[in-house]
């Protein structure tokens, strides 16, 4: 596999033409500027060898960089114009500079908007994920649709019961296969047994689904030697299992391109928002931003892991101390996420495992520093530490 280079730094002088695409499934429309005032804006089909059969007939021995925004059309187009030695950033949409409320937006004007911010050196592209990464972003994100179905399949089956007044099999609202026989024997109406017949039928689907694609993540990872190298340092986090390695390694893509500590955890949403002015300082609650699902698998990841490590056991415990006794479990915990992301980084740029450090004179947690394990999930992401 080719590794995508490293070094992502764009210098707008050492280009002569820059073209901005705006691209959609059938067409782009492409706009070419350079250091002057020569503009040239068309339409074409989307199609990378078009483009570039246009770039080597209208613009011959000049070098010529291109951007786009990121967006459903994927990173196709990317991987054309790299291969024919031409750069291309792929920037995010949220991040070109755009006049507050325009009035007039076209397509023509958009991939203009772009030309000017690649030739006036404005945009920053993302980190475009080589093969590898890509394919396992696909298994995961497939993973996490059934395991989203699964969850919305127990959810209409306890609501069904509800309101037919029936109660759940198992008093503690876990799930089992014996739980599954008794609702497959729940004497009811036909018309509700027919309905829970077949939420039934669509739990075991999903369930059946979502453990055939992580069988296909494992045997996946297993074959590629890099990801393989770095699920297993990872893995040797505290708290983090294969789960989460997998999806964080799908999201992060090459870690060669990870260029600082703090990265990871603005990437995820893990920073605390910020409105100062003047000598005022003024922090909100985290930013959200990124991937919630790898968010919230973080904080999950995060109570397993101050009842392992002695050192993250201490810093939730300074953090909580800190707080309000209201608001401090969730606060640390969220703390402890972010952490966690700066070991996630330490471990893969160095590629080693992590070594927790024993401490026997860390105390265990009480009762009043833990919250329930059904409010972590839903609370903990929307608390800065």
């Amino acid at each position: 596999m080719t590794q995508p280079a490293h070094d992502t730094t764009f210098i707008p002088r050492d280009y002569d033409i820059f073209g901005g695409l705006d691209v959609d499934k059938k067409s782009m429309a492409v706009t070419f500027r350079d250091h002057g005032t020569m503009r040239k804006s068309l339409k074409l089909p989307y199609s990378g060898r078009q483009l570039l059969n246009y770039t080597r007939k209208h613009f011959p021995g000049q070098r010529v960089a291109f951007v786009y925004e990121a967006g459903p059309t994927g990173f196709g187009l990317h991987d054309e114009l790299t291969a024919a030695h031409h750069p291309c950033l792929v920037v995010s949409p949220a991040m070109v500079p755009t006049a507050a409320r325009p009035r007039v937006k076209t397509n023509r004007l958009d991939s203009n908007k772009l030309a000017e911010g690649l030739r006036g050196g404005q945009l920053r592209s993302i980190h475009v994920p080589a093969t590898s990464y890509r394919e396992l972003r696909h298994l995961v994100q497939l993973r996490d649709t059934q395991v989203a179905q699964l969850r919305a399949s127990k959810c209409r089956i306890k609501s069904l019961l509800l309101y037919e007044g029936i109660p759940f099999p198992a008093a503690n609202g876990q799930w089992s296969g014996q739980v599954l026989r008794q609702l497959e024997a729940l004497p009811c109406s036909r018309a509700v047994r027919f309905k829970l017949d077949q939420l039934i039928e669509a739990l075991q689907f999903h369930f059946q689904s979502a453990a055939r694609i992580q069988k296909e993540i494992r045997h996946y990872c297993q074959n590629d030697a890099e990801l393989r190298q770095s699920i297993s340092f990872l893995t040797s986090l505290p708290g983090v299992g294969t789960i989460t390695a997998t999806h964080a390694l799908a999201r992060l893509g090459d870690w060669r391109q990870i260029s600082n500590v703090r990265q990871i955890a603005g990437f995820l949403g893990l920073v605390s928002s910020e409105h100062s002015t003047g000598d005022k300082e003024n922090r909100g609650e985290i930013t959200r931003i990124g991937d919630s699902r790898l968010r919230n698998k973080l904080i999950q990841c995060a109570w397993t892991a101050i009842r392992k490590d002695p050192e993250l056991r201490a810093f939730y415990r300074r953090i909580y101390e800190r707080q309000p006794k209201k608001v401090a479990a969730r606060k640390a915990i969220v703390a402890v996420a972010r952490k966690l992301t700066t070991r996630m980084y330490a471990v893969l740029k160095e590629q080693r495992p992590f070594v927790i450090r024993p401490d026997s004179a860390i105390t265990p947690l009480t009762a009043e520093e833990t919250v329930g394990p059904r409010e972590r999930l839903d609370t903990a992401q929307n608390e800065q530490p």
